[in-house]
């Protein structure tokens, strides 16, 4: 006789506690004052902060969601705008990255023009060009006061592969489209990984891409 007791099989809800989470390392970049800590309060937390300082160096919030019956804890890495607070931090904040969110301000067009040398920046720690990139123009609340234009920024995204996101950190109406943004990556994330696990079994050494996607107005589209 065991004496151990029964032992747990595969659904066993005795397993449950056992069962690693997995984490997927999403880093936000972009010019200071694009309202980076403000994204990442507003998905994480589900508020708009009252009262933000400048980040120095990095800093990282997270959330567990789960799709598709699986928990998954994402976590939103975010970095500090100035050149003289990243120096000592940059290499750590992009090592072993998942995916990466590149806002700019749609009432600045010097955010949105720096996005190329975050780009560079990105490409200069050789991020694999498996990982996912979404583009996101924050504060889209401030209409009157907007300085790009939907369709430069489209032009901008699928230049480099990227989906556009168009949204307000701090407008609560828009607190949907910001869970979009994150929902949407952790989703191709694990669908990428899906992918990559069937494909190493039947061919070994090979992956599959996942492609952005656009509707038939040529506005983005979660590949969930």
């Amino acid at each position: 006789r065991d004496r151990a007791g029964p032992r747990p099989v595969r659904g066993d809800s005795s397993l449950e506690p056992y069962v690693q989470t997995r984490i997927f390392k999403i880093i936000v970049i972009g010019d200071s004052n694009v309202g980076k800590t403000c994204l990442t309060f507003r998905f994480c937390g589900g508020t708009f902060p009252d009262k933000t300082e400048a980040t120095i160096g990095v800093d990282f919030r997270e959330k567990t969601v789960e799709i598709e019956g699986e928990r998954i804890k994402v976590q939103v890495w975010d970095t500090a705008g100035q050149e003289r607070f990243r120096k000592s931090m940059v290499e750590h904040y992009y090592r072993n990255v998942h995916a990466v969110v590149f806002v700019y301000d749609v009432t600045k067009m010097t955010s949105f023009t720096n996005l190329k040398m975050w780009i560079e920046e990105c490409n200069g720690h050789a991020v694999p060009p498996l990982v996912p990139r979404v583009l996101v123009g924050n504060k889209c609340d401030l209409k009157d006061l907007i300085q790009v234009p939907s369709s430069m920024a489209l032009k901008f995204a699928d230049a480099h592969n990227m989906l556009l996101f168009e949204t307000s950190a701090k407008d609560p109406k828009e607190s949907q489209n910001v869970d979009a943004i994150f929902m949407c990556l952790a989703c191709r994330l694990k669908a990428q990984r899906s992918l990559l696990c069937r494909d190493l079994e039947g061919r070994p050494g090979q992956a599959r891409r996942l492609e952005p996607t656009h509707d038939a107005n040529g506005k983005n589209s979660c590949p969930c």
